[in-house]
């Protein structure tokens, strides 16, 4: 009973517009059971639009943030708002989830959405369930209408700017198709376009385009050189660790994107010239957020080395039974 108390004075204060939404209110949203839903959504309509997307916002953030807590539920509710923005946000509310019923209503408002917020928004959340197809996690025919949605959108949306969202969610796919549809982006004179691509061709895991990579690290346009930083990084191109650190070294402090993903991607790639750069920058920095930016950098290249010695010995492992069979059929032969 004190729970949904307190949940319901968690409503009062949202109601009341003149209050900030604090800090420690945005856990009683979370894991809604339906009783509590319920009385959200009997709220819901009489809340103030800015005052919904100051939730919103700070829900979404929250979640960024917060491992342990979940928003599926407001997600799901709020799929159907008549707010183009708060459907925008209910979507960045399942960030998170892998529910594979979720793909029809994120392929239809894709598709179908009057506005360009939730459609951009659920884009992002396709590619990522045909990275879950990828994994074998989603059953291929589903898949296969997410590719088909992307596909064309790609080929006959009239915004430029969806398009290319699709694009770079697309990328997440081995279909055959999407190489040419990379490969076309790529060739294109718009640095947008290009800069989707090289997303696009990071996010495939892919090593076919560690070239056409590599290529644009020291292009002119700071789009391209982002892209470009970011997709060594999920490539792993070991060879790019050389340029990257030089990049960091010429580098103006004005190019605040690219040197973060130029740090960040140095992390994915690993080698001790990536450890010994990243502990000086430590010592070196004294603004606390760069301080902890740097940190979780450590952090992810220490996790990708010891993946990258796990793939080693499981290799070595597999070899090793391989054989082994080898070894006990010679012996049935000689039998």
């Amino acid at each position: 009973m004190s729970d949904t108390l307190s949940f319901q004075n968690v409503l009062d204060h949202l109601l009341d517009s003149k209050k900030d939404i604090p800090l420690n209110h945005l856990q009683h949203y979370s894991d809604l059971d339906p009783k509590s839903l319920r009385l959200f959504l009997d709220v819901w309509s009489s809340v103030k639009p800015d005052r919904k997307l100051l939730l919103l916002n700070a829900l979404v953030t929250h979640l960024d943030s917060d491992n342990l807590v979940s928003y599926e539920e407001i997600g799901r509710a709020l799929l159907n708002d008549a707010d183009g923005e708060v459907r925008a946000h209910a979507i960045a509310l399942l960030a998170e989830s892998n529910d594979p019923h979720l793909a029809d209503s994120l392929i239809n408002i894709f598709l179908n959405d009057a506005e360009l917020a939730p459609r951009m928004i659920a884009a992002q959340l396709l590619g990522e369930f045909i990275l879950l197809g990828e994994l074998e996690e989603l059953d291929t025919d589903l898949q296969r209408s997410i590719e088909d949605a992307l596909i064309l959108v790609i080929r006959r949306e009239d915004n430029l700017t969806l398009k290319r969202q699709a694009l770079e969610a697309l990328g997440y796919s081995s279909r055959e198709e999407s190489i040419g549809i990379i490969e076309s982006a790529f060739q294109r004179a718009d640095p947008a376009w290009i800069a989707s691509a090289l997303r696009a061709m990071g996010r495939s895991h892919d090593n076919r385009w560690d070239d056409d990579v590599v290529s644009k690290l020291l292009d002119e346009d700071p789009r391209i050189r982002s892209a470009a930083v970011e997709a060594t990084g999920e490539l792993g191109i070991e060879a790019a660790g050389a340029i990257l650190l030089q990049m960091l070294d010429d580098m103006e402090a004005e190019e605040d994107d690219v040197i973060t993903a130029s740090i960040w991607s140095l992390s994915q790639i690993g080698g001790d010239d990536a450890r010994i750069y990243l502990l000086h920058l430590i010592e070196q920095t004294e603004d606390e957020e760069m301080t902890a930016f740097l940190e979780d950098a450590l952090e992810n290249l220490d996790f990708n080395e010891e993946l990258d010695k796990f793939d080693l010995l499981s290799l070595e492992k597999d070899d090793l039974e391989d054989l082994a069979e080898i070894d006990d059929l010679d012996d049935e032969e000689d039998k």
